[in-house]
């Protein structure tokens, strides 16, 4: 829906499970549905795009490379990389053979599904293409194509390693995730018969836990293949919440709140900073 608000002089074909892709004709943001053959909707593709599952996306990956054509570009939109990108080496050895870009857009909700669709989602988004970072550092045409869409959509390329790309999300994105869930969970195991506490609570816990209304059956690929990760940033925030009860009665916990109130206004910094453009005019210098 963002390439067709945006960047309209495109062709854009889509193929899923035939339940999804009926909702999706009806939805406007294609000119071609497939539901049956993955190759039938591969045919001329100068860019295929995966939304899907990690697990799917991993197994659809040989499909992908013998069936793309050589020079489309293939990428991905899975929330890690490291699993991805070393199977994509081995599937994609380079040309004649299509090429492999793996990207994650930190945008999303916790809601799923076509019908929650919005053009606008990427808007002033981070975007994270793996691959190499050095200043200067040689792109295919096709990847320089691919930046230049995610730009017009009005994300922020930002480049970064698979394994840095894991660690850094594992903290930012996917931490916060197990927190929402170990919270809201916590509570509702303490609900009693007239609905407290929550009867009493204001807007700030749904603001805390809106994570918590994600599905598992989004996250449980993500936690399994950043399992390592995820446990290591578990016990350090474990150490943390010790270290927040040894201060309840110390002045010391001011210190907390203030490191707390500084990234709270980064990333309210982050969030207002200029998006790319949308206007199908160059990408932002």
């Amino acid at each position: 829906m963002a390439l067709r608000k945006y960047c309209t002089d495109l062709r854009i074909s889509g193929w899923d499970r035939p339940e999804v892709a009926q909702a999706a004709q009806a939805s406007g943001a294609f000119d071609e549905i497939f539901s049956g053959e993955l190759l039938s909707a591969l045919h001329d593709a100068d860019l295929v795009f995966v939304a899907l599952p990690i697990g799917v996306t991993l197994d659809l990956l040989p499909a992908l490379a013998r069936s793309a054509p050589p020079r489309a570009l293939v990428t991905d939109a899975c929330s890690t990389k490291l699993r991805i990108v070393q199977a994509a080496e081995e599937l994609f050895p380079g040309p004649p053979a299509p090429l492999f870009l793996g990207g994650h857009p930190m945008a999303g909700r916790e809601v799923a599904g076509i019908a929650h669709a919005d053009a606008d989602l990427f808007r002033g988004a981070a975007y994270a293409l793996i691959g190499e970072t050095g200043e200067g550092a040689p792109r295919d045409p096709r990847v320089l194509a691919f930046v230049n869409l995610v730009e017009k959509i009005g994300a922020r390329p930002l480049w970064l390693g698979a394994q840095q790309h894991d660690y850094a999300v594992g903290l930012s994105s996917h931490l916060p995730q197990l927190v929402a869930v170990a919270l809201a969970s916590f509570l509702y195991d303490r609900l009693d018969e007239n609905g407290l506490p929550i009867t009493v609570a204001g807007p700030g816990l749904r603001d805390s836990l809106r994570l918590a209304g994600s599905p598992y059956s989004t996250w449980r690929d993500i936690v399994l293949t950043n399992r390592d990760m995820l446990s290591a940033s578990l016990d350090l925030l474990a150490r943390r919440l010790d270290d927040l009860r040894e201060r309840l009665t110390s002045r010391e916990l001011e210190a907390d709140f203030d490191a707390a109130n500084e990234l709270y206004r980064l990333l309210r910094g982050l969030a207002g900073a200029t998006p790319g453009p949308v206007d199908g005019g160059p990408p932002r210098p």
